[in-house]
C-alpha cells in the first residue's frame, strides 16, 4: 500500500489516503466478521506462511515462485553470485522473504566499482501488488467451486498466482484459470440461488464471460451485464473507473431486497442465457436492462443516489439473509466530491455536470439525514445494516465487498 501511494492514480486508488488509519480499519473489519458475525476469516499471508511451515512441498512451491519473479541485472559476475546466493540460502531466510518477493516482483541491479565490496546495488519493484488487500477479484467463487480470474490490468495481473498458490495450500482445486484473451474479475460476479448475474466491460470482457459459462458454472440461468456508461458523463467520454465492476453500482442484500443505482441499472444492457447442459448455454434473442431483469425476479430495489453510489454505498457484504456489512456513506462523502473537484478542474467537460449534480444530491441528503445504509428503504425492506467506516480504505476503490471472498457459503 505504501508504493502504492505513491502513485495512487497509476496504482488504481481513487485517491490518496491515511495508510496508518486505513491499517487500523482493515483491523476493524476483521474484528466485526470475527467477533459480531462469529465469522472465521483467513489472512492471505498469514495462512500461506504457516501452510509453508507445516508442509515441505508447499514451502517450494512458494520459494519455486518467489526465484522466478526476481531478477539480479549488472555485472554478470555479481548477478550469478547474487542469484546463487538467493538460492542456495531459502531456508535461512524463511517464507515470508518468497512472499514478498512476490509482492514487490524486484529487479536487483548491481555494477561493481574500485574498492572492496565497493557496488552500485539499485533495487526497483516492478508492478508491486498494492491492490492485493482486495481480495474479492482474483477468483470467483461459483455453484462449480473456485473460477480463477485473469485480472484486466497490467498492475494486478500478477495477483493471480499468489491466490492461485492459496487455493492450493488450502488444498481447494481450481476448477478452471481464465487464460488469454479472456479477462475476468470476481467483483463482476454476483451468485443467487438459480441464477446468477456477471458484468461485462472494462475489467471482464467476452472471452472471460465465455470461458466462465463454458467452464464455471452450472446455474440455470445466467444474466450477463454489459457495463453501462454513467449518465451524468457526456458520451464519449465514459470513465470506466466509476463503475468498474458490477458490485460498484449494484449488490443484493436478500432472497428479495437489491441495492442500486436506478440510472446505471436501467442503462445496463442485459443478455440473458439458459442452461443447456454441461458447459452450454443459449442466449435470449430478447433485449432487457438490469432494473427490469432483476424486478421480474421478484427483487425489490432500494435506489441510492449518484453521490452514495460513487461513495460504495451498493459494495456491502451480504453475510447472511437480510444481514449487510456496509460502508458509513456520509464518512466518505465529502473525500468523494474534493477527489472529484479536482478532476473537474482538470477536465470540466468531463466532470463538470457530474460535480454539480453530486453537490445537491449532498445538500439533500444531508437535510433529510438519510445516507445509506441509514435510509428509511433499508429499515422498510427489514434489512439489518452494519455500517462501518472505512474512510481510508475505499479510497483504494473499493468497499467491504471488495475486500473480502467467501472460502464457503452457508
Amino acid at each position: 500500500m505504501f508504493l502504492g501511494l505513491l502513485e495512487p492514480c497509476a496504482s488504481l486508488y481513487e485517491r490518496a489516503f491515511n495508510r496508518y488509519e486505513a491499517r487500523g480499519e482493515h483491523e476493524q473489519l476483521v474484528y466485526i466478521l470475527k467477533h459480531e458475525f462469529k465469522l472465521d476469516v483467513l489472512h492471505l499471508k498469514e495462512a500461506m506462511l504457516e501452510a509453508a511451515d507445516r508442509d515441505q512441498s508447499i514451502r517450494e512451491s512458494l520459494v519455486k515462485m518467489a526465484c522466478g519473479t526476481i531478477d539480479f541485472v549488472g555485472d554478470d559476475d555479481e548477478a550469478y553470485y547474487a542469484r546463487r546466493q538467493l538460492e542456495e540460502n531459502t531456508e535461512v531466510l524463511g517464507p515470508g522473504h518468497f512472499f514478498n518477493i512476490m509482492l514487490l516482483h524486484p529487479v536487483v541491479s548491481l555494477r561493481t566499482k574500485k574498492g572492496e565490496r565497493a557496488i552500485n546495488l539499485n533495487t526497483i519493484e516492478r508492478g508491486p501488488l498494492s491492490n492485493l488487500y482486495f481480495m474479492r477479484d482474483q477468483q470467483a467463487i461459483t455453484d462449480r467451486g473456485v473460477f480463477l480470474s485473469r485480472m484486466a490490468k497490467p498492475q494486478r495481473r500478477r495477483e493471480t498466482l499468489i491466490t492461485g498458490l492459496f487455493w492450493q495450500m488450502l488444498g481447494v482445486r481450481v476448477t478452471f484459470e481464465t487464460c488469454a484473451p479472456g479477462t475476468f474479475e470476481g467483483g463482476d460476479f454476483l451468485p443467487m440461488k438459480d441464477f446468477a448475474l456477471v458484468g461485462m466491460g472494462d475489467r471482464t470482457n467476452l472471452s472471460g464471460v465465455e470461458q466462465l459459462l463454458k467452464n464455471g458454472l452450472g446455474f440455470e440461468e445466467v444474466g450477463v451485464v454489459h457495463q453501462p456508461s454513467h449518465p451524468m458523463i457526456p458520451s464519449g467520454r465514459k470513465d470506466a473507473m466509476i463503475g468498474m465492476h458490477l458490485d460498484a453500482y449494484f449488490n443484493v442484500a436478500s432472497s428479495g431486497v437489491a441495492v442500486g443505482f436506478e440510472p446505471l441499472l436501467k442503462a445496463a444492457l442485459v443478455d440473458v442465457y439458459s442452461h443447456e447442459g454441461e458447459g452450454v448455454y443459449r442466449k435470449s434473442e430478447k433485449k432487457t436492462n438490469l432494473y427490469d431483469y432483476i424486478r421480474k425476479k421478484g427483487f425489490e430495489i432500494i435506489n441510492i443516489t449518484a453521490l452514495e453510489q460513487l461513495a460504495y454505498a451498493s459494495n456491502f457484504l451480504c453475510i447472511k439473509e437480510g444481514t449487510i456489512l456496509a460502508v458509513e456513506v456520509d464518512r466518505i462523502v465529502r473525500s468523494v466530491i474534493e477527489n472529484l473537484s479536482l478532476q473537474a478542474l482538470s477536465d470540466p467537460e468531463r466532470y463538470g455536470a457530474l460535480l454539480e449534480y453530486i453537490k445537491k444530491e449532498y445538500s439533500q441528503l444531508k437535510d433529510s439525514a438519510q445516507f445509506f445504509p441509514h435510509k428509511k428503504e433499508v429499515y422498510m425492506n427489514g434489512i439489518d445494516a452494519y455500517p462501518i467506516n472505512l474512510k481510508n480504505l475505499t479510497g483504494g476503490y473499493g468497499g467491504t465487498h471488495c475486500m473480502t471472498c467467501p472460502l464457503r457459503r452457508g
